[in-house]
């Protein structure tokens, strides 16, 4: 398994979708996501900060992404968190699809879909949803600002 396909939970993209197809139910998924967000190293209080919280959503979530030079340009790996425990979940799942990723196929990846794919996106309350879409659009933005600069 190569590192531009792996992420937060040690899991590709391809083996996420495939533990999730195993799960019947949306019990079962939901406990699912808890357990990846068990997962997530804990983040440093010191990184913690108001410049790291992702804006919109109504859980506490932090993101803070590092650059380093990849094959395919500058690569984005992210470390989060949030004092939920199904949206620290939804944290794992998202970094799994782009953290580790060039920011070109960032921007090229839909995450979103793939929330569709595993059945989450559609048992999501509003809050999460807007909340997950804000996450998203964090990452998309540092991975526009990282094109821009080149």
């Amino acid at each position: 398994m190569d590192a531009a396909n792996t992420a937060a939970s040690g899991k590709s993209v391809e083996e996420l979708i495939e533990d999730f197809a195993l799960l019947d139910d949306w019990e079962d998924r939901y406990r699912f996501v808890i357990e990846l967000g068990k997962e997530l190293p804990p983040l440093p209080e010191e990184l913690r900060t108001e410049a790291n919280k992702v804006q919109g959503c109504t859980s506490q979530v932090w993101l803070i992404g590092t650059r380093h030079d990849g094959p395919n340009g500058t690569v984005l790996d992210y470390q989060g968190d949030s004092d939920a425990h199904i949206v620290r979940g939804l944290v794992a799942v998202l970094l799994t699809i782009l953290s580790g990723k060039s920011a070109d196929a960032i921007l090229k990846t839909d995450a979103l879909a793939v929330f569709r794919q595993i059945g989450l996106e559609g048992h999501l309350t509003p809050q999460r949803s807007n909340g997950l879409r804000s996450m998203v659009e964090r990452i998309r933005a540092d991975a526009q600002a990282v094109l821009a600069e080149a």
